[in-house]
């Protein structure tokens, strides 16, 4: 295997879009405080101790009380009847808000009856929380006794209650459709791990509210034995990370970037996995260590998702090429992995490179979205790689906006020094590539994922293929608001595939009895190699670049095309 080469450069021509208008300091403010009253409702209401004498679970219901009666019932939230109907048995948190003239006892004792555990009593509603099945809370939304039953959903900390699309100075997150879902999901909760060059994670894009110090880069490490710091002194990760999670709404009110440029998923929270030294050089072994992370520390960060902006150097089968295997022990173990198609068009082998020629991940290509917050008029860049790889798969398997994107710029990175009249408004910056097309499907994938939180890699990959629509020219792009509503045979991808021949088909993990590299452990990173901006700070201790591992030690940038060229 050959080194790593990146997949974004800047775009030398900017093209500005109209911006709209802000909401108002008074309309954020009462916002504002309608969150802050419901967080305290939802966490902090003590229980109140149960009446004397209050009646038994058994004797103060009848039949009628529990599936129905003359009293109507009550309404199961969406998210719960969906929850129930793909997960009965998953066991879930719920509000449930009873109707005028029943008794906290009454609704304790009507959680119990379908196995439930009741938790506070939420006076001001007339309701209480509880604990159960979720095919048992649907039962309790039909008991006449109950108003209705919602999940209990986390509570933003921010001053903004909705993203405020109209006040976005780019396209990409309207003509995809992630805009609109928006409402329904940001991708709360879901880690998504960028494996590129690092992660700037104290900008103010990346924080966890307005106005908060704690960044949504939840924990960095640091894989290539080179690197002497965590921050991102190239450029890439950065830009990436913003297009996953960036989130301008989360600049001060009277920055004149509030509200500017957005990620697919503004509250998605992001891994930080340094691949690259920091000239921005990375090899295919480095790359291998980094996906070993995110399957390592998948549960501690509820690692769903993984962004790889970049291409192997050296064409190889999927069933041999060592990422490609890593790349499947990834997926095996439940994370989604996004991959960027790279950006040689048309050529004979444009789409014969891991990771991207794999046939299980989502392989992405890029569109030139024209400047218009409408997809009519979008059509695939035509440096986007495109074809068929050596072992028959066509590839990519789905197209995003890839052509002007503005993105969030590392501080004092190489990016800026490469293309100064690239920088937008001192915090931003514009490429073009397929490096960039990736991380704004993998956004979308963290907010199918917040919204379905079973759904499988494949479950994932289905939904936003399969409901993908065709562009004239070729190609089909993304549609976030299809994805999230698919079902069905929508959900199937990923048939009659054979996995790498170094994968052992008993674990799904890579079978290092047949691998040439061995594998990484991890140590907490001291000194400059831990992130200021979080805790959990890791670094290798067994990585190497050496020749000893059977994998290309040599190393290349992530711009050895040039910084003039369209490619991604």
């Amino acid at each position: 295997m050959a080194a790593i080469l990146g997949a974004a450069v800047p775009c030398i021509s900017s093209r500005r879009e109209a911006r709209g208008r802000a909401l108002t300091a008074a309309v954020v403010g009462a916002l504002s405080l309608i969150a802050a009253v419901l967080a305290w409702l939802l966490v902090l209401s003590p229980s109140a101790a149960p009446r004397a004498g209050a009646p038994s679970a058994r004797s103060a219901l009848g039949a009628s009380d529990i599936a129905g009666g003359s009293g109507g019932s009550g309404d199961a939230s969406e998210a719960l009847s969906r929850l129930a109907a793909a997960s009965p048995r998953q066991q879930v948190e719920v509000i449930i808000q009873l109707r005028p003239d029943v008794s906290a006892a009454q609704g304790r004792a009507l959680v119990r009856s379908l196995g439930g555990q009741p938790g506070f009593d939420l006076h001001i509603i007339n309701g209480l929380s509880a604990r159960l099945a979720a095919g048992a809370a649907r039962r309790v939304a039909s008991s006449p006794m109950v108003h209705a039953v919602s999940l209990n959903a986390a509570i933003r900390g921010t001053t903004l209650t909705d993203p405020t699309p109209w006040t976005l100075a780019t396209s990409f997150d309207q003509s995809t459709g992630a805009a609109k879902l928006w409402s329904r999901s940001t991708g709360a909760g879901v880690g998504v791990a960028v494996i590129d060059t690092g992660i700037s994670g104290d900008l103010p894009d990346f924080q966890t509210a307005q106005g908060s110090s704690t960044s949504r880069v939840i924990a960095s490490a640091v894989v290539d034995p080179n690197a002497t710091t965590a921050d991102d002194t190239y450029g890439h990760g950065t830009a990436v990370a913003g297009l996953v999670a960036g989130n301008g709404w989360y600049r001060a009110s009277g920055d004149p970037l509030f509200g500017q440029y957005a990620g697919t998923a503004p509250d998605a929270n992001l891994i930080s996995i340094k691949i690259a030294d920091d000239a921005g050089q990375s090899t295919t072994l480095d790359a291998i260590y980094g996906l070993q992370f995110a399957v390592d520390h998948k549960d501690s960060y509820n690692i769903r998702v993984v962004n790889l902006s970049f291409r192997s150097t050296s064409a190889e089968s999927y069933t041999t090429d060592p990422l490609d295997a890593a790349v499947e022990q990834a997926w095996f173990h439940g994370i989604t992995v996004v991959a960027a198609a790279g950006n040689l068009g048309t050529a004979s082998d444009a789409v014969s490179y891991a990771p991207g020629n794999d046939p299980y991940v989502i392989t992405v290509g890029a569109t030139d979205g024209q400047g218009t917050p409408s997809p009519a008029d979008d059509v695939q860049a035509s440096w986007s790689s495109r074809g068929v790889t050596q072992d028959g798969f066509s590839k990519p398997d789905v197209l995003a906006p890839g052509a002007h994107i503005v993105s969030t710029l590392a501080p004092g990175s190489s990016f800026a020094a490469a293309c100064p009249t690239c920088v937008v408004g001192g915090a931003y910056f514009q490429l073009s590539g397929t490096s960039l097309a990736a991380p704004i499907i993998s956004g979308i994938a963290a907010d199918l994922l917040a919204a379905h939180p079973w759904w499988t890699p494949a479950m994932v990959k289905g939904a936003i293929v399969n409901t993908a629509i065709p562009l004239d020219g070729g190609g089909d792009e993304v549609r976030a608001m299809g994805a999230v509503s698919a079902g069905g045979g929508q959900l199937v991808s990923d048939q009659n595939l054979t996995p790498n021949r170094l994968i052992d088909p008993g674990t799904n993990s890579i079978d290092y009895n047949a691998a040439s590299w061995t594998a990484a452990s991890w140590t907490t990173a001291i000194n400059s190699l831990a992130a200021s901006w979080t805790a959990a700070s890791w670094t290798c201790l067994a990585c190497s670049s050496g020749a000893d591992s059977g994998v290309s030690p040599t190393s290349a940038s992530w711009t050895d095309l040039g910084w003039a060229t369209n490619w991604g």
